[in-house]
């Protein structure tokens, strides 16, 4: 085998180990914080776990249940008519 291709697979299976180092070492990371954190719920250790744990990442805020505020303003005849003739223009395709 050729000195060049030997040298790229040794790259790039050097490349893949360390990704999966990595990636196992965040993983490792991400579950210590987390045992942490369900053992700072329990104030006492021999007492029942939590009833409830956070399920995702916590480093993702978690989604409003409620949109923003609906704005409304209220529209003249003439705006009203030039907003029509707008919606017929693109549904014609001009």
């Amino acid at each position: 085998m050729s000195e060049d291709k030997t040298l790229s697979r040794t790259a790039g299976a050097t490349v893949v180990t360390l990704v999966a180092v990595a990636c196992a070492a965040g993983l490792a990371d991400a579950l210590r914080r987390r045992r942490e954190r369900t053992r700072a719920r329990t104030p006492d250790r021999s007492g029942p776990a939590p009833r409830h744990t956070p399920h995702g990442t916590p480093a993702i805020p978690r989604q409003r249940r409620t949109g923003p505020h609906v704005e409304a303003v209220p529209l003249t005849d003439a705006e009203r008519d030039a907003f029509a003739v707008l919606v017929r223009r693109f549904g014609e395709g001009g």
